[in-house]
């Protein structure tokens, strides 16, 4: 057993917590409304109706090519830039992000650099507007901003990928597997097997590739979270690949956690509904349902990628620490998990 599940070691830990826990729930959600007006270094949203103050649909038409990018979207996400406060529930650790440029991703990467981790991420050559951004945003937070990119679809990036994270940051102990691709198509007999190709390759063959080369580099007390979807439960009808490869997802986070809890790593899955992200414009959605997008959840709304953030941040945190093999939702009240 090592120092970090030590009794000693919890205990102080845990007592550390109590003033953390009582700070943490009146920062969580740690994410501005819209409209809100963030103070301090981090921000805060007074208490309100979680339905009122973010975008809602009808939405603007709009599109963007393959993978699209977060600051072209109209509204632009609310990732946690001036809102998400940390405190320090993940000081000195180490993580990687695929897809850490925009959406979830991005909102992850902030949060974990504000929660006093040094952060690398992956993302796609074409993304490195966007990336750029959160980059500086992590800098900004006074920790380790290290840009990875590349094409994940290719075994070998895969291995380069993990071991150039492993380098930059001194070691690796929190990875989270966040990239995905999603394309809409309304018949089975719409999808070629180069769009099949491309959505299992991004979404299940990289996951797998990644989680393999970082294993051997995590310590005892590391955690490894991945990104399934609501889809994994309760599949759209036009999103036949993708949801195979969700369900995928959380298949694998369940069998892995079994496997690498005997080597002390904990392995979790988030499950988002609806969020508003650039997966949405660029293919994810027809246009049609891009307007209503969230619409039908019982918030009424999509989730912007800031209000996801806090669950990756706990899973990561040694606060979770008998948590493996779970998957945690957010879907505005849908439920599926």
């Amino acid at each position: 057993m090592t120092d970090d599940f030590s009794p000693s070691r919890r205990r102080i830990v845990q007592g550390a917590s109590l003033g953390v826990a009582a700070a943490a729930l009146a920062a969580t959600p740690t994410f501005a409304a819209t409209g809100a007006t963030a103070t301090g270094t981090g921000g805060s949203r007074p208490l309100g109706d979680p339905r009122q103050g973010f975008p809602h649909p009808p939405f603007a038409v709009q599109s963007q090519p393959w993978p699209g990018l977060a600051g072209k979207m109209n509204p632009r996400p609310d990732h946690g830039e001036t809102s998400y406060k940390g405190s320090g529930r993940l000081a000195g650790r180490k993580a990687l992000i695929t897809g850490g440029d925009s959406g979830i991703g991005r909102a992850v990467a902030i949060a974990y650099a504000r929660e006093g981790a040094d952060v690398a991420i992956s993302y796609l050559p074409a993304e490195e507007e966007d990336a750029k951004e959160v980059i500086d945003l992590i800098r900004k937070a006074g920790r380790k901003g290290v840009a990875l990119p590349g094409d994940i679809r290719d075994e070998a990036w895969c291995g380069q990928l993990v071991q150039k994270a492993v380098q930059e940051l001194g070691g690796l102990d929190i990875l989270v597997n966040n990239a995905a691709r999603q394309h809409s198509f309304d018949s089975i007999l719409d999808i070629s097997t180069e769009d099949f190709d491309w959505t299992v390759k991004t979404n299940l063959y990289a996951m797998f590739w990644i989680t393999k080369a970082a294993v051997p580099h995590m310590p005892p007390g590391a955690a490894i979270v991945n990104t399934t979807s609501v889809n994994a439960y309760n599949p759209s009808e036009n999103l036949l690949d993708y949801a195979m490869t969700k369900g995928g997802i959380m298949i694998f986070t369940k069998g892995l956690a079994k496997q690498l809890i005997k080597k002390g790593i904990r392995v979790n899955g988030v499950a988002p509904g609806p969020f508003w992200t650039p997966l949405q414009v660029s293919g994810g959605q027809t246009p049609e349902k891009l307007q209503k997008f969230g619409g039908d959840s019982p918030m009424g709304r999509p989730g912007q990628p800031a209000e996801i953030a806090p669950i990756y941040v706990q899973l990561a945190s040694t606060e979770a620490s008998y948590e493996t093999g779970q998957i945690f939702g957010a879907s505005g009240g849908a439920g599926n998990p």
